[in-house]
């Protein structure tokens, strides 16, 4: 729908909402003569009910959970009374005679009580309920939705032992994606490490595009280079503790190259323990 269609259904729903309230208007200022109110009382009287309702269903569009159900309540119990004092209106022609002043809204006592009551309840709750649903649309804040990539990436950060389950491992930038199978390699001597950086695991968010000049010259380790650092820094560890995330975080690289060096040390232990048992 184009916006002119848009526009005139708006204009179309507001001159109709207009008329209907022109009619509730005249049923609910002679009801509020009846019950005692002057000129001007009941002349406002029919805000004070209608205008409540076009409150409520603002609030209801508005707010959420239990603040939407309760502005919905509000619009209801509203609507219902607007009605039947419509329909009193209705079954009294006696309402209709501005001479007559004050009149009964109903021929029995009982009935008589309660239509008095609730037609004299209504302000009395527009001030309550209206400065209620007020306060909780100022109040209202709408929910913030998680970005889809961050979570993405705490997932990733996650060890399997702290999900619980199977990680479900990001796919490698586009510059380090090898599928050429694991190469056997010869043991390389390379120069171990004094020490490795500390990573935080709180995932770190984008503050602004890094200018060229300020980025770091990053560079491509081969798979024997991974795979001899890989021997250094995972020298003392049980072969439990080999896994694809752990290598990943000790040699900073991708998921698909740190499987690749996970298989190969592995696949060197065992070499080693058959060696052992033997010889």
């Amino acid at each position: 729908m184009n916006r002119k269609a848009k526009t005139a259904l708006v204009l179309a729903l507001v001159v109709v909402v207009g008329m209907a309230f022109r009619v509730s208007w005249n049923a609910l200022r002679d009801v509020a003569r009846a019950i005692g109110a002057d000129g001007t009382a009941a002349t406002l009287y029919p805000f004070v009910v209608d205008g409540l309702m076009a409150l409520a269903l603002v609030a209801a569009l508005t707010l959420a959970g239990d603040a939407r159900r309760f502005a919905l309540r509000v619009l209801a119990a509203y609507t219902l009374a607007s009605l039947v004092l419509n329909y009193v209106h209705g079954l009294l022609p006696d309402l209709h005679d501005e001479s007559i002043g004050w009149t009964r809204l109903a021929d029995g006592d009982v009935t008589n009580w309660a239509l008095v009551l609730l037609a004299t309840s209504l302000p009395v709750g527009s001030i309550y309920f209206g400065s209620d649903l007020v306060a909780k649309v100022l109040h209202h804040r709408p929910p913030i939705e998680p970005d889809p990539q961050e979570s993405v990436q705490i997932n990733a950060n996650r060890s399997t032992a702290e999900q619980g389950e199977p990680v479900v491992e990001e796919p490698a930038p586009a510059e380090e994606v090898d599928s050429s199978p694991v190469p056997v390699v010869e043991p390389i001597e390379v120069r171990p490490q004094l020490a490795v950086a500390a990573e935080s695991t709180r995932p770190r968010r984008a503050t602004g595009r890094v200018p060229v000049a300020a980025r770091s010259a990053r560079v491509v380790r081969t798979d024997v280079e991974l795979l001899a650092e890989a021997r250094t820094l995972t020298e003392s560890w049980p072969i439990e503790k080999l896994t694809g995330e752990g290598i990943r975080k000790a040699l900073r690289t991708s998921p698909a190259k740190a499987r690749i060096v996970r298989e190969a040390l592995k696949a060197e232990r065992e070499r080693d323990t058959a060696a052992a048992a033997a010889g």
